[in-house]
């Protein structure tokens, strides 16, 4: 019985409809922020919701059933029983906040589609040495924070009057968020040779660094994708291996049995 359930939880088609239960619960989410859909459907967006929590928290329960303490072991098993964990949350008084976490369970999502793992485990999987680029890119920010308090806070108290105010404009200045019109045109004009030093400051943050980091991601995504590719090919490899031995005694036993006679 257990190996039964077992292997409807691991199914294809099983993952396909969580996925779609996953979907439709993201849309009942949505339409509870509509006062005007509520106030005509409420109780049918209301009852889906409770349709759609009954089925992750029976999911839980059976996949608690089969695996029992080997549930905890799998992160994105954990993952599920938390993001569930917080839809159960009384929404009254101080939890109402809690509450609006519900919508959390779209993230569901990512732990039934593969390709979605994969993404998030190449992002895990790069944390290490995204660490040390943020560590750069914090000195590099400290660094031009303190210089541009230095040289543009008497002038530009609103921008650059303390440590804090420069991190943030330099911040902007580095997502390319009116950066130009906003910020480094209004300062060359008090400060001619300003651009000395806002041009550095966005080459190498905005252009080496960020795109450093881009790159530890996509090559963290490669490698979890050539070493998923090597366990396929060894699990094939070790089927055909089987099969082949499968087809030797057989042969063998085929080629025995005329002498036997």
């Amino acid at each position: 019985m257990i190996d039964r359930l077992n292997s409807t939880l691991e199914s294809e088609a099983f993952s396909r409809f969580i996925t779609a239960v996953i979907l439709v619960n993201a849309v009942t989410l949505g339409l509870e922020t509509s006062d005007v859909v509520m106030a005509r459907f409420g109780g049918i967006v209301h009852l889906i919701d409770e349709i759609c929590l009954l089925i992750f928290i029976l999911e839980i329960a059976a996949k608690l059933i089969c695996k029992r303490l080997k549930f905890f072991v799998n992160g994105w098993n954990i993952f599920d029983f938390l993001i569930v964990g917080i839809a159960l949350v009384p929404g009254a008084q101080g939890f109402s906040v809690l509450r609006a976490l519900r919508i959390l369970r779209v993230l569901r999502v990512i732990s039934v589609a593969p390709s979605l793992r994969r993404v998030v485990e190449g992002f895990i999987t790069a944390l290490p040495g995204m660490g040390s680029v943020f560590l750069l890119m914090a000195i590099i920010f400290y660094i031009g924070s303190v210089m541009a308090t230095k040289l543009f806070s008497d002038t530009f108290p609103e921008w650059f009057g303390t440590l804090g105010l420069s991190a943030y404009s330099l911040f902007q200045i580095m997502t390319l968020e009116s950066w130009s019109m906003g910020i480094v045109r209004p300062v060359m004009e008090v400060y001619s040779h300003a651009w000395a030093f806002f041009v550095p400051f966005i080459m190498v943050t905005t252009f080496a660094v960020v795109n450093l980091l881009v790159g530890l991601i996509v090559n963290s995504m490669q490698e979890g994708h050539s070493q998923e590719e090597g366990e396929r090919t060894d699990a094939y490899r070790d089927q055909v291996l089987a099969r082949l031995e499968a087809i030797e005694k057989s042969i063998a036993q085929a080629n025995d049995q005329p002498t036997q006679k």
